[in-house]
C-alpha cells in the first residue's frame, strides 16, 4: 500500500507505505500542519504507524514525526549523520528497517546537509533533497558540501534506469521521475562532471530559507510533542 501526500504550503511531499496484510505503516517526511491529515488517512485505511522516517533535518518546514511519535507509539528514525539524539534509531548506510513483509534500505547520501538518508523500497527512491524533479537539493547551508552532494547524486545513479525517483519536495507539480529520466534532463546532473557541478553549485545565490532559524532548532528535537503551528515557507532547490 502506497500514498503520496501534498503539503502546497512547504510543497513537501509525505510518503506512507503500509503492509495491507498486517495494517503496519510508516511515514517518510511528516509535516507538522498535516498532522490531522495524517491521522485521519490512517484511521481510515485502518493502520497502525509503526516508524515516522526523516530524509534530513529540515530548513522549510517542522517535521510532524515528533507528534506522531508521541501520540502513535511510533518510533521516529533518521540518518546517522543526523546526530539526533531525540531519535528512537539512527541508520547508517546499508542498514535496513523491517516492517512486516516491507524491508526499506537506507542509503547515506550527505551534501545538501551532513544526515541525508535517501530510502529504498523495491524500485522506488526517496530521495529526500538529494534529488529532486530536474533539480537538487542547495549546499550553502546546514553543512552543505556540493562535492559530497554530486558523490550521493553518483551514489542514486548508479540504481537501474528505471528505477522510481520520489523527491521531498516539488514546485513545479511534478511528483515521480526515475534515474534515467534524471540522467537524460536535469540540469544539474546532465553532461556535468564534478568540477562542473561544484561550480554550478558555488555560483547559486539564493534567498535564505525564511522558516529556516524556526524549523532547523525544533528539527533538531525530531520536531518535539506539542510545537507551535508555523506557516510553511518554501525551500529554493
Amino acid at each position: 500500500m502506497f500514498r503520496q501526500l501534498f503539503d502546497e504550503a512547504t510543497s513537501t511531499y509525505t510518503y506512507l507505505i503500509a503492509d495491507e496484510q498486517t495494517r503496519s505503516a510508516l511515514l517518510i517526511d511528516p509535516v507538522h500542519e498535516q498532522y490531522e491529515r495524517d491521522r485521519a488517512l490512517l484511521d481510515e485505511l485502518g493502520l497502525n504507524l509503526k516508524y515516522v522516517l526523516e530524509t534530513h533535518v529540515h530548513a522549510d518546514h517542522i517535521t510532524g514525526g515528533g507528534r506522531l511519535r508521541h501520540e502513535t507509539d511510533a518510533q521516529f528514525i533518521a540518518g546517522k549523520g543526523t546526530g539526533l539524539d531525540c531519535a528512537d534509531r539512527l541508520v547508517a548506510d546499508g542498514e535496513t528497517i523491517e516492517m512486516d513483509s516491507i524491508t526499506i534500505h537506507a542509503i547515506a547520501t550527505p551534501g545538501h546537509t551532513d544526515g541525508c538518508t535517501s530510502y529504498r523500497w523495491g524500485d522506488r527512491l526517496f530521495t529526500g533533497d538529494t534529488i529532486l524533479i530536474d533539480a537538487c537539493g542547495r549546499t550553502d547551508f546546514q553543512q552543505g558540501s556540493p562535492e559530497r552532494l554530486y558523490h550521493s547524486i553518483q551514489k542514486l545513479l548508479a540504481f537501474p534506469d528505471e528505477t522510481l525517483i520520489y523527491p521531498a519536495h516539488d514546485y513545479n507539480g511534478k511528483r515521480v521521475s526515475s534515474v534515467g529520466q534524471e540522467k537524460t534532463i536535469n540540469p544539474y546532473i546532465a553532461g556535468l562532471d564534478e568540477a562542473a557541478f561544484v561550480a554550478k553549485m558555488k555560483a547559486l545565490n539564493l534567498p535564505k530559507p525564511r522558516k529556516i532559524d524556526v524549523a532547523v532548532p525544533a528539527n533538531s528535537l525530531c520536531g518535539g510533542a506539542d510545537v507551535p503551528r508555523a506557516s510553511g515557507e518554501t525551500e529554493a532547490a
